[in-house]
């Protein structure tokens, strides 16, 4: 039986296989050689400019927010004990949908930069009000789960007013609501990076207090780790992952929900290993799904978001049901 440590790194070589693959697909289909020796400085310049600046960044984006977003549903799910829990759960993505949809219909003129900022922003008051409602009563997990649900629901109310309102001008938020990788370059990868690189060694290092707070909030403050505060703690790395994320692609639904579940399959549920293996697995189901957007009609593109609902909705009805037969 293979260990765990095996399975991730047949998993990172497998991802790597299909971001080499997943680079050469689109209107203009390059081979896996010419991409890699593109890669390494050999290849044709025509072939060279495609892949470097119009290819090359959507994949790496695609690795990095697929990181974001399975790193933050597994410590979602960690905190809140809850395996239906993921950043589209607890708000965080209506949240800064809603704020996104309102620059984008509400200030037009607005610059570019706006857009990801007041994404982050909306993620941000999402879990500032999710705190302060559930407060009360020590931050507890079903109490985030529950808050987070009836704040999404009005977020997504917000949206779908602005549906109503701006019904011309909605065309243009609609592509960004849905979750894409179009269009996406150096520019936008460097807005993500600095959070990616320090956000998941932040993450790694809190695992084994995860690991604690899964034996129960008495055991815990038993073992002398503070409950709260580490819960709180680890609720703000995993907002800060997920609405970084979504400022820079868009809503990716259900993303952070499939890769933990995935991930726990495949090495179980010690915190060590389940968040890189989530962060892998987050980032092959993004190249996939970007991928199969590019080369189905090309020269046109569907939003990786779309296949992400679409894989994403059924498992989700899976885990309820398989929960329900559970209890």
């Amino acid at each position: 039986m293979k260990s765990p440590y095996n399975k991730l790194l047949i998993l990172v070589i497998i991802t790597g296989i299909v971001a080499v693959i997943a680079t050469g697909i689109g209107a203009v289909f390059i081979s896996p050689m010419e991409v890699v020796g593109s890669l390494i400085g050999t290849a044709e310049k025509g072939s060279n400019v495609i892949i470097m600046q119009y290819r090359l960044p959507r994949i790496v984006m695609a690795i990095l927010v697929g990181a974001g977003l399975g790193v933050s549903g597994a410590i979602l799910q960690g905190i809140i004990r809850n395996p239906l829990a993921s950043p589209d759960v607890i708000g965080i993505t209506k949240g800064a949908g809603l704020a996104a949809a309102s620059v984008v219909l509400l200030a037009p003129q607005a610059p570019i930069i706006a857009l990801p900022l007041a994404a982050l922003f909306g993620a941000a008051i999402i879990t500032i009000v999710l705190y302060l409602f559930a407060y009360n009563r020590g931050v507890n997990p079903s109490t985030l789960a529950l808050v987070g649900i009836a704040l999404g629901a009005i977020c997504h109310a917000g949206i779908q007013f602005l549906m109503v309102k701006f019904p011309v001008e909605i065309n243009a938020a609609l592509i960004w609501l849905t979750g894409s990788l179009w269009g996406k370059s150096w520019n936008d990868v460097l807005l993500l990076l600095p959070w990616i690189l320090i956000l998941f060694p932040i993450s790694l290092m809190l695992a084994r207090r995860m690991d604690i707070l899964n034996l129960g909030d008495d055991v815990a403050e038993g073992l002398g780790e503070p409950a709260k505060r580490t819960r709180i703690l680890l609720l703000v790395v995993a907002v800060a992952l997920a609405g970084a994320s979504v400022a820079v692609v868009g809503s990716l639904g259900f993303l952070g929900l499939i890769a933990p579940h995935i991930a726990r399959q495949l090495v179980g549920n010690r915190h060590k290993l389940l968040l890189p293996m989530a962060a892998v697995t987050g980032m092959l189901l993004l190249l996939l799904a970007d991928a199969l957007g590019r080369g189905i009609a090309p020269p046109s593109e569907i939003p990786a978001g779309i296949f992400t609902a679409v894989l994403g909705a059924p498992y989700f009805l899976y885990l309820l049901r398989k929960l329900r037969t559970t209890t």
